[in-house]
């Protein structure tokens, strides 16, 4: 402000003295401040290139990875200064996707069982859920990987039926080939309750599970990536049509959340990173 008032009453008023004004004048950036503008560089490079969805952590972890020497607590002041931030989870309540009024046989929920599984291959799961676009709802069907979290399946279809689910199985099963013996975890929707499922699976020498009745929980795998989905790509985008939703959500699926997002669950690695160090 001192172009705008005398140096004097300024110093006066904020309480210096204008020998150390004119101190702090000549020595220029301290040594922290020079630093923090570098590191605020990094920082937010590193936040567009996760699609602006990291906060703190796990661009923390990312400065970690690259050699640099960082706490949180100073990504996160650098953050704020900067205005950005993680992609916060909103509240909404998405329409019915699971239809259990079936007279198809229910499978038993297989997962506690299980245990946590220690290879790839091991426990899967699937889930479908709805993509809001200005032609109507599409339909998402995943299957994911628990020991890595990786989606190794999906589909789409406008319909909710056994089709768009087999979609899903069918791009899991080819690419991964699975030796018999996988657990495969689903509600007790009619989608996986079926004949046509049912015998898919038993062409894999898969095992069915099944969540009880009411208790999202036991599929919490899907419940927590659908809801990544819908926070870091679904709602920040307006689908005109169900083309452009199929092909902005595969692209979020197999060039970042796959090969790049980093998973507190995996240590902070991309399920890709995880499985191919731990294997």
């Amino acid at each position: 402000m001192r172009d705008e008032y005398p140096v004097g009453i300024l110093c006066q008023t904020l309480g210096v003295s204008r020998s150390g004004y004119y101190d702090w004048l000549r020595r220029g950036p301290s040594a922290r401040a020079i630093g923090d503008a570098r590191l605020a560089e990094e920082i937010v490079g590193i936040h567009r290139e996760s699609r602006e969805t990291y906060g703190s952590p796990r661009v923390a972890v990312e400065l970690r990875c690259r050699g640099r020497r960082v706490g949180r607590n100073r990504v996160a002041r650098l953050m704020r200064v900067e205005g950005i931030h993680g992609r916060q989870r909103k509240s909404f309540r998405p329409p019915r996707t699971t239809d259990s009024r079936h007279g198809h046989p229910v499978a038993p929920n297989r997962l506690k069982e299980a245990g946590p599984p220690a290879r790839p291959n091991a426990v899967w799961s699937g889930d479908i859920t709805y993509i809001p676009t200005d032609e109507g709802w599409d339909f998402l069907a995943v299957v994911l990987d628990h020991y890595s979290d990786r989606a190794v399946g999906h589909g789409f279809s406008d319909s909710i039926d056994t089709g768009l689910t087999l979609s899903a199985w069918r791009m899991a099963r080819t690419h991964r080939r699975p030796r018999p013996g996988l657990i495969f975890h689903s509600d007790r929707g009619c989608q996986y309750a079926s004949g046509d499922y049912s015998a898919a699976l038993a062409g894999a020498g898969a095992l069915a599970s099944m969540s009880r009745t009411g208790c999202p929980y036991d599929n919490a795998k899907s419940e927590a990536f659908f809801s990544t989905l819908k926070t870091e790509c679904v709602h920040r985008h307006h689908f005109r049509t169900r083309a452009e939703a199929r092909r902005v959500i595969f692209d979020w699926i197999e060039t970042f959340y796959n090969p790049r997002r980093r998973h507190s669950a995996n240590g902070y690695l991309s399920p890709v990173d995880f499985e191919n160090l731990c294997n």
